[in-house]
């Protein structure tokens, strides 16, 4: 097997250490693992494209290499530039915090995996959800790293390929607890937390000019009862099935009545 990684966090995260071995036992003694990560972290920024500006690419080594761009940016790098055969399958992660309810619309980790699946490709984003049981580990993302590739040899197994115009791509978040702690895997639907909001703190610098950080909320407030942030927090590893429709579908026949 042929596999393609990238990330947000940048190739140089130890996050990309561990899907680095996730995707070794994954892909076998015969198989490939090339890298295509950001140059520099590039959490937050979603399916943003350099669409303006060129992006310089490096080889830092065997089938590895950095670019100066974001997750998508990377993989497109990595099909139309670095590899000379398309992957059987792109693997973005292994996030360092949770991409599960409202973070993944802002998840540079999903926006890899969502370019990748627009390219007709199978995808998987994976990220390791943090908490007081597992953040002063020696290796936060040792559930990730234990049982990543059993779920990935499930999905890939179960990945219905290419139906309708948006292929299938799937979002995966490790609990937050140590590998042994892990309770089993849930397909879950994308989730909401009560209270959680995106926002802005400010703050002035020695020279008097006004900066503001953007901040997130409680990523262990509740969360919809039966979706991925919930049954993170219960230990479990959540597996949500993924694709870029942005349509509403559930509210198209109400607005027929607009319709001239």
């Amino acid at each position: 097997m042929r596999i393609l990684l990238t990330n947000d966090d940048g190739i140089n995260a130890p996050g990309l250490k561990a899907l680095e071995k996730i995707a070794w036992d994954l892909a076998g003694a015969s198989g490939e693992v090339w890298v295509v990560a950001p140059a520099f972290e590039q959490s937050g920024v979603a399916h943003c494209i350099s669409y303006t500006h060129p992006m310089m690419i490096s080889k830092m080594g065997n089938h590895r290499f950095a670019a100066e761009g974001s997750p998508a940016d990377c993989v497109m790098a990595a099909l139309g530039h670095v590899m000379p055969e398309r992957p059987d399958l792109v693997l973005s992660g292994v996030n360092r915090g949770n991409n599960s309810a409202e973070n993944a619309l802002y998840s540079g980790t999903l926006g890899g995996a969502m370019e990748a699946a627009l390219q007709g490709l199978p995808a998987v984003a994976l990220s390791q959800y943090l908490g007081p049981e597992n953040f002063h580990i020696d290796n936060p993302f040792e559930a990730s790293e234990m049982h990543g590739a059993a779920v990935l040899e499930k999905l890939v197994r179960a990945d219905p390929g290419q139906q309708g115009s948006y292929r299938l791509f799937y979002n995966v978040n490790f609990p937050p607890v140590p590998a042994a702690g892990v309770k089993g895997t849930k397909v879950a639907v994308q989730g909401a937390r009560e209270g959680m909001r995106f926002g802005v703190e400010p703050h002035s610098s020695p020279s008097g000019r006004q900066f503001l950080w953007v901040k997130g909320g409680d990523q262990r407030a509740k969360a919809t009862e039966g979706s991925d942030a919930a049954v993170n927090l219960d230990g479990y590893i959540s597996v949500t099935p993924m694709r870029a429709d942005l349509t509403a579908h559930d509210a198209l026949v109400g607005l027929r009545e607009i319709e001239s």
